[in-house]
């Protein structure tokens, strides 16, 4: 057994199925060892892919990813993807490898510092030595699954891969990561807690990002029935309690966000942030001076303007849970009220429109993909419509970076989510800039033979920055993405077959006839982004 071959081994341990990533001559001896240890190694076309891809698995499945690059070119590119899971809280094993040891520091080719690269969006970097593997590896992925979770990175010189393992490296005696645990919070913080709570006559809970990582994320359904507590979610926190439950409001800081925020600060009187994780959007930006009761395993990060009148800081579980078992609360929340916020709310979502527009597109998708089917999607204008728009039944079923908050997203989780659960239908909505980024991921699908609609809503813009443009009194400038129309796309990318929808029927037709062909199938769909001026910035 080499150093390669115990990596593989212990990482196989930890639970880990698949790596991402695009090889080089000192990539080779780690291929090797996945191929006979039996890690799949899944070939992407960039780098940033599979950094995606491999955050993607970690959400689905609960055990960290893992991508994999040369040094160099091939590390910056993995960057942009380990970054997403730095900001965005997912456990990964980023592995680089690069020049044999004696190399290290020269100005050779390619080569630059891994640890200074890495070292801002990881929360370790480590390189590897021949007599430390078994326990760095391990610690890697100990430090990657505690909370808060986030990437860990590893260099890999050629060297060392391929070095015989040291005979006192004992891989049956580190055990899978469970990361350390989080501590509940003091009895005296949950009792003060509860004491808030019970004062708030219109509470409103907002669910946020560490939510996503609960062990139980069905408590907080259980809390807000207990207490009657209408709630919302923030974009990444969709679908940890069913949208179509009664005390759902939606989504906030997307698309319409000044009815949410007029209807937060001006009906509640208490905000419980549940899992809230700044990342996504800062409290200040929505919240107003209504009192805020901040419930978290971290301080939040808040401008002094903000009214925070107590935290609970710890295990969110736990938390959650005591708060649970506290004596029902009475408010004065009626349920038509609720009702007639959530209703207004979605039909100002959908403004009336003669042409094909994105709203139209994107309920053609929702009444296609089952309850329980994913959907992957990019950043841009229309991930501020899906957000707020599209209904989300359970947790893992919604796919977008809203901390890192990168284009070039949408594709690598598809095939990610697919590859991680068969079981699922799988649909993915770009827009036709993110589909420019990184269409050759496109041939990961077909390679791997998946069933994925890749779902373009092609406008001929990027629109979310002609928006601003003209919010700002800018002339368009360097948003355009095509001078003129054309009338149809081509036959295939790739290989992969690609069809049009001018209609929202001809979309759910070729929708369904994707999710039961043998492989991926791209389907344009033309919209006209007219109402996202009314409907994404109001």
């Amino acid at each position: 057994m080499n150093n390669a071959d115990l990596i593989v081994a212990i990482l196989k341990a930890a639970g880990i199925e698949r790596g991402f990533g695009v090889p080089s001559g000192n990539v080779l001896p780690l291929m090797e060892a996945m191929r006979v240890g039996g890690i799949d190694f899944v070939l992407t076309a960039h780098e940033g892919s599979a950094g995606f891809a491999a955050d993607v698995t970690a959400r689905m499945t609960g055990r960290p990813g893992l991508c994999i690059a040369t040094l160099g070119p091939g590390a910056t590119n993995l960057a942009t993807g380990v970054g997403c899971a730095w900001l965005d809280r997912s456990p990964l094993i980023a592995i680089t490898c690069t020049l044999n040891q004696a190399q290290l520091g020269r100005r050779m080719q390619m080569w630059i510092d891994h640890q200074t690269l890495f070292r801002p969006i990881t929360k370790a970097s480590f390189m590897l030595r021949p007599d430390n593997i078994a326990d760095t590896v391990a610690q890697a992925l100990g430090i990657a699954m505690s909370e808060p979770q986030g990437p860990v990175h590893l260099d890999l010189p050629e060297d060392v891969a391929l070095a015989p393992a040291h005979p006192r490296q004992d891989l049956h005696a580190t055990p899978p990561p469970e990361g350390d645990g989080i501590s509940a919070p003091s009895p005296e913080a949950i009792g003060k807690a509860m004491d808030v709570l019970r004062g708030a006559r219109h509470p409103i809970a907002v669910i946020g990002a560490s939510a996503m990582r609960m062990r139980s994320p069905e408590t907080l359904r259980r809390f807000v029935e207990r207490h009657r507590i209408p709630f919302a979610t923030t974009t990444m926190a969709k679908g940890l309690i069913d949208e179509t439950h009664p005390l759902s409001l939606g989504c906030i800081e997307r698309a319409r966000r000044q009815l949410q925020r007029s209807f937060i600060q001006e009906q509640a009187d208490l905000i419980v942030g549940l899992g809230y994780d700044t990342v996504e959007v800062e409290y200040e930006a929505w919240a107003g001076r209504t009192p805020l009761l901040h419930v978290d395993n971290e301080r939040a990060d808040v401008d002094p303007s903000v009214n925070l009148i107590h935290e609970a800081i710890g295990n969110v579980d736990s938390t959650v849970a005591a708060l649970t078992a506290l004596d029902a609360q009475e408010n004065a929340w009626s349920e038509t009220a609720i009702a007639d916020h959530r209703e207004r709310f979605q039909a100002a979502l959908r403004p009336e429109s003669g042409t094909f527009a994105p709203h139209h597109a994107i309920d053609a998708v929702r009444r296609v993909l089952p309850s329980d089917g994913v959907l992957a999607f990019d950043v841009g204008a229309h991930t501020h419509q899906i957000a707020s728009q599209w209904t989300v039944h359970a947790p893992r079923t919604f796919l977008i970076t809203n901390g890192w908050s990168s284009m070039g997203f949408g594709l690598p989780a598809a095939i990610a989510a697919k590859l991680a659960r068969p079981d699922l239908r799988v649909v993915c909505i770009v827009g036709d800039g993110c589909f420019q980024m990184t269409c050759g991921e496109l041939t990961v699908a077909a390679r791997e033979k998946l069933p994925i609609p890749f779902v373009v809503l092609d406008d001929r813009w990027l629109s979310l920055i002609k928006v601003k443009q003209e919010r700002r009194s800018f002339e368009h400038y360097g948003t355009e993405l095509f001078r003129t129309d054309y009338p149809s796309p081509p036959a295939h990318y790739f290989g992969v077959p690609a069809v049009a929808a001018l209609t929202p029927a001809r979309l759910e037709a070729e929708l369904t006839k994707a999710l039961g062909a043998a492989g991926p199938t791209v389907i344009e769909a033309y919209v006209d982004p007219s109402h996202y001026s009314e409907t994404v910035y109001d």
